[in-house]
Parts: C-alpha cells; structure tokens; sequence
C-alpha cells in the first residue's frame, strides 16, 4: 500500500544544510545581531550578597562601622568644618537591636537612593577615585556592598540621617530585606546618621555587650576615628583610644616601649604568646611597600614544620583578615604579626587580600624586616636571643637553610641532633674529625654501635632540617670539612678498608665460623680495632622486602603501593646484610690462627655476638635476640667446662 500524501497545507521539511525556519507562532523573529542587555535577578542576587558574601556575620559590625568611619572622613573633605569625629556603637538585649551612629556627612535623600540603596555604587569609591588629599587616604570602603551586611543580622534595618550639605532636614530609610525600602522625612536630628538594625533570633547575640566590645576591640583597635561604646565601659574612654606601639608620637623608655609592644602583641598572639617583638617600619622597600606594624617571637615552642605563622593585616586601620599567614615567610612558623597598609586591596568580602603587587611588596618587606630584627636581637640581646634558639632551634635549622642572611646569623648559633646529643655543627665537624657523619636510619643501626665505639657523633638525619643544614654548613661557612652520609655505599668505602687480597683458606676459615647464608661476609680493616665486626644492613633490600610483603597492601595506599613497587622491582636479589670483619682486631687474628678446636669454640661465642651487634628488621636478623642470648650463655658454659676438663678438675 503506498504511503497517503500529507496535506497541501502541512509544513514542508527544511532543505539540506538550511536552518528551520522562524517559529512565528509566538510571535515575530528578534534579530540575532541585537545588543540585549544582561538581566540581573535583584532577589537572587541579594541572596548571594547577603547571605553568602562574608564567612561569618560578625562581618555586619564591621561594615558599619566602616561606613561611619568612612562618612566622618567625608565630612571632613567636603565640609572642612572643625568637629570632633566620633561612633557610637549601642545595645538593647531587651529590644533586640544594634545601633552605629555617627556624626559624619549623613546623606541627603537623593544621596541614599544613588549610594545606600544602590548595590554596588559607593561615594567613598568616587572620593578615592577623584584623588582627593587629606583624610582621602584613610577611606576604607570601595565596592559600594558593606551595607547590605546589615541584612546578614537584621530582619528590619532602618537608617535616620541628616546630611551636612542640609542640616536642616532628617530622612528615615527603612527596610526588611533590602530589595525594597522606604524613605520619609524625619524629625530634625544633628548631622550624621544612625543605623539601627534590629537583629533576627539566630543572631541575637549581637545585642550582647559583651561580644560587641571584644568584637569592636579585635576589628576596629586601629581605626583613627574614636569609637565609643559605653555599655560595659566606666571611664568613657574611646575602646580605640590607645594607638598601637608603631604609630607612638611620645618618646617613651626602651623598658616601657618593650611592655607596651608585648601588650598589644598579646592581644593577637593567643596561647602562643609573645616572646619578644621585633619592628616592622615601612622603609620604601618597594612600590606598594608601606606596611608597618609589629612583629613578634612565640613564647611558646615549635617542633619542626609545625606552622604557628600568626599575622593580622588592617588596611586603612580596619581589620581585614585575621590570618593572613602567607605574608610571612613559609619559615616563619614561630612568628606572629600585626601590620597595617594603605597599598594592600582587598577582596570584594574584605575577609581577604589581593594578590597582586602590593601584596608581594609586603612580603618582601615583612621578609626583610624578620632577617633585620632577628640580627638586630642577637646583637643587642644576647639573654633573648638564647630564649628565642632554646624554644626555636628546631624551626630555626629549616629557616636557616630557606635564606643565606639567616644562615649567616645562624650557622654557628643552632645546634642539631646527634648521638651524644644537641651538639653545635663545629663541634661535630671537630669531633668526626674533619666530617660530619649523617645517619638517614629510623633507628639506632650499626652507625650507632660504630661511632659510639670511636666517640664520634652521628647527626640524626631523619630530624627536621638537620641534614640539609649540615650539607649548608659545609657548602657555605668556608669552614672545609666533608660531609658524609651513612647508609650509602661511598660512606662504606669512607669507613671500611676492603681487604682484596684474602688467601681462600682464610676465607674459607672465616666463612666456616662466621658466615651464613643470609648475609655477605667482607674482610676489611677499620676503627677502633677492638670492634671484631659490624654488620651493615642493605637499606634498598629492606625496602623492598617490607614493599612486596603481604602486609604493605593493608598499610598503604593500592597507587602507592604500585609506585613503591615499580622502584623497589629495580633493586637486584642481594643479602639484606653486608658483615664486615675487622681484619685490625686481636680476637679475628686469633681465631684464624687458632687450632681448629679451640677456634670453633671460639666462634660459637662470636657468632651470637655478631647477632646481637648486627640491628637490622626482622626479616635479615642473623638470629633471634632471645636465641643470641641464649647461645651466647651455652658456649660460655661450654667453654668453661672444657677449661675445668683440660685441668682435670672434678
């Protein structure tokens, strides 16, 4: 049956390769090529602003404070009146409500449609922008968003000010989210605004006196503006009233400078705690290099990597970021800091810094000044900066090797683990000898047994920084000497004097009451010559039997594991045990020249001593530690009741 014939009237298939044609049944086609103006979801967007913006919502209070701070600095542009700037911060727990006052600019009513209500659109940014002098400078706002902070707190805000450019008249913006709001004419009030937010159940807190102050005195300590809160303060005094030690005009005593220092320093320093402070003086290092502040030592000590970096950054006297730990050097795990910084922008949050230009000025300025004041300190110091290396020395080796003026300052200041114990690097470079001998063991090995023997300390290599200063005080002091590594095959042929030309019958001898079949027997001569024998285990072959165990795939990672298992796969079958015999000791010369008999005797005593010398894991043991004891106690008695049989004792 062939197929029916659609309708005259249907629509037709589009050709090859042409587009359909416009769906006109919604209405006419747009031009493709049409400029179209992006959209923007106000509720969304408020959403995201308000809610999402700042990490924590104690933000709110400092962006309020900001925003008065920043309206005081305007009045005092634009107006050029003389008045004393001042904001107010006040409590209600009863009625739930925070309010920020100040007696700065205000805003007219034009003003709070174009800029209060505006996201986005700051006058302070304008200000900035235009390159105003004076008090231009001290303006902390730029992105036009710190308002809607208020709504992060707030179920209702609402804003009574009166601007300096029309005293006379009062305006009460009020709104409950922030998208639509209202405005009206108010009572007559002083120039300035007052901002009262009435708080939301969850965050009722922030009616809390208590918190309130310890959060205007962690933000806003720096701020030039006073901020006055009188809840929970008997003497009126300003909670910012005190500059911070670096901005001090009056001239004070070396003593009190150094109490004031440790003072504010503790307020930032936590547990921790400030050992003593070191300046941060803004020296033109760079562009955007105008930090200054305060730098300090922990009291407390660090062990290793541990990363105590501490540093609080306020731009413009706000507190921008309370961690902002990379501005120090990655080193500087026992410092904390407090600095300031026109220069440094912050992130659109301002809970974060930009990492630009300035932000690496200030690195390097902070870096500086570290390197300086730690110079400074040992020169003029010397009783703290024993402190600072006796609870830092540690951290101090790995800071040493991260930059060539510390290590200068260091070098023959730290001290590093060895076998007989936190020794100076020149003191084991003259002890070893000429040589500073490096264990990368995990455990005590036959370098231990070895350079015990000869009183030579051993630098524990596994501990943080001590090897790679050892190999910097040899590269760097000019100082000579040579830097060995234990565990290596040169460190062997630097302590062991390989005997090449062994006769088969000694050898045969040797093997007969010294070998076995797990470990390699090698006659050398070596010190002190009263050591018959070391064992030196075969670290690759220990690796590698304890990588292709059953027991590594429930202890490591399957990728791991595999990479693991791809180097090890290269390490050739060999002995995990390589048995050095002294060729120099008395008692090795008398077995082989002793008659058969006797010398048998006398293996039987050494091969449990060769056991209990040789540390190694237990996979290359020559024999259990219990079994050496235990075999070490028969050949004695053996050896003594052959003694008593050859005398004819009963």
């Amino acid at each position: 049956m062939p197929p029916s014939e659609p309708p005259k009237d249907a629509p037709q298939p589009a050709a090859a390769n042409q587009p359909p044609a416009a769906d006109t049944a919604t209405g006419p086609s747009r031009p493709i090529n049409k400029i179209r103006q992006t959209k923007v979801d106000l509720g969304g967007l408020m959403m995201v602003l308000a809610d999402h913006l700042y990490s924590t919502p104690a933000v709110a209070l400092r962006e309020l404070v900001q925003n008065a701070h920043d309206s005081c600095r305007r009045r005092e542009l634009e107006a050029g009146s003389d008045f004393d700037a001042r904001i107010t911060v006040e409590v209600d727990a009863a009625a739930r409500t925070l309010v920020i006052e100040d007696n700065g600019a205000g805003l007219t009513d034009d003003e709070i449609d174009r800029y209060l209500a505006t996201v986005g659109s700051g006058y302070t940014r304008r200000l900035r922008e235009a390159g105003v002098g004076g008090s231009a400078s001290e303006l902390i706002g730029y992105f036009g968003l710190g308002f809607l902070s208020a709504f992060v707190i707030a179920e209702r805000v609402e804003v009574w000010t009166a601007s300096y450019q029309d005293p006379a008249r009062a305006w009460r913006f009020a709104s409950r989210s922030g998208q639509s709001y209202t405005v009206e004419p108010a009572e007559a009030r002083p120039i300035g605004s007052r901002v009262t937010l009435f708080l939301s159940p969850k965050h009722a807190t922030f009616a809390d006196a208590r918190a309130i102050r310890g959060l205007l005195r962690r933000y806003c300590c720096l701020l030039a503006v006073p901020i006055h809160f009188p809840q929970g303060s008997d003497d009126g005094a300003a909670i910012n009233a005190e500059p911070p030690p670096w901005r001090e005009a009056e001239e004070r005593s070396e003593l009190r400078r150094r109490t004031l220092e440790r003072e504010f320093a503790a307020r930032f320093a936590g547990g921790l705690g400030p050992l003593c402070t070191l300046p941060l003086r803004n020296r033109g290092a760079g562009p955007g290099s105008d930090v200054r502040g305060l730098l300090w030592i922990h009291e407390a000590t660090t062990y290793g990597s541990n990363d105590n970096r501490q540093i609080a950054v306020f731009v413009r006297g706000m507190l921008i970021d309370p961690d902002e730990r990379d501005l120090l050097p990655r080193w500087a795990g026992f410092v904390g800091a407090v600095v300031e910084s026109d220069a440094l922008a912050p992130t659109a949050s301002r809970e974060d810094l930009q990492r630009d230009e300035a932000y690496a000025a200030a690195q390097a300025a902070i870096h500086d000044a570290l390197i300086d004041g730690l110079a400074t300190l040992a020169r003029r110091e010397p009783g703290t900066w024993r402190r600072v290396l006796l609870r830092h020395n540690e951290a101090l080796l790995g800071a040493a090797i991260s930059d060539p003026r510390l290590f200068d300052l260091l070098a023959d200041e730290l001290t590093v683990p060895t076998t007989q114990g936190d020794l100076a690097v020149a003191t084991v470079l003259r002890r070893g000898g000429g040589k500073i001998h490096v264990s990368r063991a995990e455990r005590g090995g036959f370098e231990e047994l070895l350079f015990r023997a000869l009183k030579v300390p051993v630098v524990v290599g596994t501990r943080y920084g001590a090897l790679p200063f050892c190999r910097e005080y040899i590269e760097r002091s000019g100082r000579g000497g040579k830097l060995v590594i234990l565990g290596s095959g040169d460190s062997e042929d630097e302590l062991f004097e390989r005997v090449d030309d062994v006769l088969p019958a000694v050898r045969a001898r040797l093997e007969a009451a010294l070998g076995g079949r797990d470990y390699e027997l090698i006659l050398a001569r070596f010190a002190p010559p009263y050591l018959p024998f070391v064992g030196v285990p075969d670290r690759e072959v220990e690796l590698k039997r304890r990588i292709e165990s059953d027991k590594a795939d429930a202890r490591i990672g399957a990728a791991v594991l595999s990479l693991a298992r791809r180097f090890t796969q290269q390490v050739e079958e060999r002995p995990p045990l390589r048995v050095y015999v002294n060729a120099g000791c008395p008692a090795i010369a008398a077995l082989l020249a002793a008659p058969k008999e006797r010398g048998a005797r006398a293996a039987a005593l050494l091969r449990p001593l060769l056991a209990l010398l040789s540390e190694t894991d237990d996979s290359g043991r020559i024999m259990p530690i219990d079994e050496a004891l235990e075999t070490y106690c028969a050949a004695v008695v053996e050896l003594l009741e052959g003694d008593k049989q050859g005398r004819g004792e009963g």
